[in-house]
């Protein structure tokens, strides 16, 4: 018997990137086929689960940064099952008032996250796919709580590595940019060639078996991906580098996903 949780009509027969992402982060809206794929994952690839970690940290300062120099709007694509550290609740700690849209393909994201939301009236969530950016700035939900004529910080946290060339992901956030106004930002990270690349090809293989493939491309290419946008200091860098607390400034760098944020600098 499923949990209460479950939605009707998902498929728990295969691995689901936002539930593999879930459990690695230590998250309980997950099932046994999701969990077996970390786990492979991590022996094909030592490492992966901290990948995920990092990650997580990436965002959570990216959004405390973004909120630091005023803005009160998110919208995050890809936003997979809440956990601990929260958009939300990150930057509505920086700015009470903020605002954030979670958008996800997955049924499971989107109805945990309205659960946990139900009484905040500034977020919720909505089912969405990067891949369609006109419906997602185009659904009703999105535009009810977001200001497109103000700056919004746009988060696309370990997703575009699931677009392939075929979707085109310069598109995706060529669209975002023409619908966002000067000021707005977005914050990307991405899968790069790692140092043990023999590892990180098993994984990229292990993912050919879900509905999301992994696709890894070089720093210098994800950077072509970001026209209309203006990459801000210290660049795309290693994640762990980009802004690093004080007490992880010491840690090994985490070199298999770079990061960044960037700014529209004008409108149309």
């Amino acid at each position: 018997m499923l949990p209460e949780w479950v939605p009707d009509g998902v498929d728990i027969t295969t691995p689901n990137a936002a539930r593999v992402y879930d459990y690695a982060l230590g998250g309980f809206h997950n099932f046994e086929v999701d969990r077996r794929f970390a786990e492979d994952a991590e022996r094909a690839w030592p490492g992966v689960i901290q990948l995920a970690h990092d990650n997580r940290a990436f965002l959570g300062r990216a959004v405390r940064w973004l909120a630091g120099n005023g803005i009160r709007q998110f919208l995050d694509i890809g936003s997979g099952i809440p956990t601990l550290g929260n958009v939300h609740e990150v930057a509505q700690y920086a700015a009470a008032d903020a605002r954030i849209v979670y958008v996800d393909i997955d049924p499971v994201a989107v109805a945990h996250s309205q659960r946990i939301l139900a009484g905040n009236r500034h977020a919720t969530a909505v089912q969405g796919d990067v891949r369609r950016p006109q419906d997602i700035l185009g659904h009703p939900t999105v535009t009810d709580l977001l200001d497109f004529s103000r700056p919004i910080g746009v988060l696309m946290v370990a997703v575009l590595h699931f677009i392939g060339g075929p979707d085109d992901p310069a598109r995706i956030l060529r669209e975002f940019a023409d619908a966002t106004v000067a000021g707005s930002y977005v914050a990307v990270s991405h899968s790069v060639p790692a140092e043990d690349a023999a590892g990180q090809e098993n994984v990229r293989r292990l993912y050919q078996r879900t509905p999301t493939s992994l696709h890894v491309r070089t720093p210098a290419e994800v950077v072509g991906l970001l026209a209309g946008w203006q990459v801000l200091d210290p660049g795309l860098v290693p994640i762990s580098d980009w802004h690093p607390d004080p007490e992880d400034a010491d840690d090994p760098a985490q070199r298999s996903a770079f990061g960044g944020v960037a700014r529209k600098l004008s409108t149309g």
